[in-house]
């Protein structure tokens, strides 16, 4: 018993650490790692991860709001979305079955490659659009040099749109949904990726956090499984929150893309081969 809480601890602690980086939380590392390591059902899989999605929020969070990284108005606003497509996705997870789940979960970890990949845009938008500019989403990331350099925002109406979907795929797949978030406020908004990593890992706590709630009234979630897993994401997130301002972009981009296209590929092949 204490050897496989000790494997969860460990398992977590890693997923946690990761996801703080990558802003695309640790349930994408922990569902597979229960799945495929732990053979935990997938459903308990994606309830014990959506508890540990909220950990990572609340251990990674702290820190990014502290150091100026996270957008709050960004947050609040594109929340809004995200929660109701949260509660749409985790109603569904109840009635889906394991190996159609297992195959969604591999292409969500394809499109987070692509969007690890795929180059962003280096340059600072010098203003916000008019609806972003009235709302005021605009901000300012430190720089090299301490200095704080503003930034815009831009297409809030294509963020919502998606933040949407992110939702529904955290709800159904215990992702936290940062891959989409990172990409909508990365690709649509234009806001700098590490700004969007540290908002991405603010939002995924309060969506993951209305998915549990579904899984929790359903008995979905198994204590023994998610306690441990908790604790370990958040000193995960707690160490990935301290390297993110100093962490290697476009390094780590390549490393999360080979990584997600791995967990891709062995969660497609168990869905097809019916394990």
């Amino acid at each position: 018993m204490l050897t496989i809480l000790g494997g969860l601890l460990a398992l977590a602690i890693l997923a946690g650490f990761v996801g703080a980086l990558s802003g695309l939380g640790g349930g994408v590392f922990i569902v597979p790692g229960l799945v495929i390591l732990a053979h935990v059902p997938m459903q308990v899989a994606v309830g014990a991860s959506l508890i540990s999605v909220v950990a990572t929020s609340a251990g990674a969070s702290v820190a990014f709001v502290r150091d100026g990284w996270t957008n709050l108005r960004v947050a609040i606003i594109l929340e809004c979305a995200t929660v109701t497509g949260a509660l749409t996705g985790a109603y569904l997870a109840g009635v889906i079955s394991q190996p159609v789940l297992e195959m969604l979960f591999a292409l969500m970890m394809l499109q987070s490659a692509y969007y690890s990949i795929t180059k962003h845009g280096d340059e600072l938008l010098s203003q916000s659009d008019p609806l972003c500019e009235r709302l005021r989403l605009g901000g300012e990331v430190p720089g090299d040099d301490g200095r704080m350099t503003p930034y815009g925002v831009r297409n809030l109406p294509g963020g919502a749109a998606l933040m949407v979907i992110a939702g529904v795929m955290s709800g159904l797949l215990g992702i936290g949904s940062g891959a989409l978030k990172v990409a909508a406020m990365d690709h649509l908004m234009k806001l700098p990726l590490k700004v969007s990593s540290a908002t991405s890992n603010f939002m995924i706590g309060v969506t993951a956090g209305a998915g549990a709630l579904v899984f929790l009234s359903r008995g979905d979630v198994a204590a023994a499984v998610a306690a441990p897993v908790a604790i370990g994401v958040t000193g995960g997130a707690l160490l990935g929150s301290r390297i993110l301002p100093h962490a290697n972009v476009g390094y780590l981009r390549k490393l999360f893309a080979t990584i997600l296209v791995l967990i891709a590929v062995e969660m497609g092949w168990r869905a097809l081969s019916g394990i």
